[in-house]
């Protein structure tokens, strides 16, 4: 059962549209539910997980590894969790890379639509759905931004989660790329130093403002 009905939803977004992310933050907090943080350590991720660890740093942090990170995402990963000693958890599939390249034929294209989702549930979708029966969240805090997909862009900063039935909290919805890295510098992040989107790979995306499935429900 979900902690709000439509209604309340709509008048919970109504009272934070001009709230700032670390407003959203605390007022998901406030509500004293079993609350988590996901991340894949693109860049700019280091944004959501220090502002939420300052206020709270025993909000237990998830990362679904799908296997096909690069090197620089594990190490900016490291940084992170041990610059803010985060309560790190990660989830991977039951099918590694290198079995899933030497015996299912890799990566499928995204041409190959059917091939695909079955990837993308199988190395992304699976873990996290494993990842939420073990947690058992009410509350879910996601860094995803409005300008980064058409569907992001139609969402609200505190909604309720078609998958899961959570409240998924994005505080950070309507910044910018610009404000995420003004964070990063105002606060003296330096551990994404020289990362960026050509050293981050999602093989369950595969373009830049595709959908994998985990926010559509679908």
């Amino acid at each position: 059962m979900s902690l709000f009905n439509e209604a309340e939803l709509q008048a919970i977004n109504a009272k934070l549209k001009d709230a700032s992310a670390e407003d959203i933050i605390q007022w998901a907090l406030d509500l004293k539910r079993k609350t988590l943080v996901t991340t894949n350590f693109r860049p700019l991720e280091g944004v959501i997980l220090h502002c939420i660890n300052k206020l709270d740093s025993s909000v237990p942090v998830i990362c679904i590894d799908h296997g096909y990170n690069t090197e620089k995402t594990y190490q900016v990963g490291a940084a992170i969790t041990k610059a803010l000693q985060l309560d790190m958890h990660y989830y991977t599939p039951k099918v590694t890379a290198a079995r899933r390249a030497a015996t299912l034929g890799g990566v499928p294209s995204i041409d190959d639509a059917a091939a695909h989702d079955v990837f993308t549930e199988e190395v992304k979708l699976e873990p996290f759905s494993r990842a939420m029966a073990e947690f058992q969240p009410e509350v879910w805090f996601t860094a995803i931004r409005a300008e980064q997909t058409a569907f992001r862009a139609d969402m609200e900063a505190i909604s309720q989660d078609s998958r899961t039935g959570v409240i998924k909290v994005a505080p950070f919805l309507s910044w910018t790329e610009l404000d995420m890295e003004e964070y990063l510098y105002n606060n003296d992040l330096d551990f994404e130093e020289g990362y960026d989107d050509a050293s981050y790979n999602d093989p369950t995306k595969a373009l830049a403002n595709r959908e994998c499935g985990l926010h559509t429900g679908k």
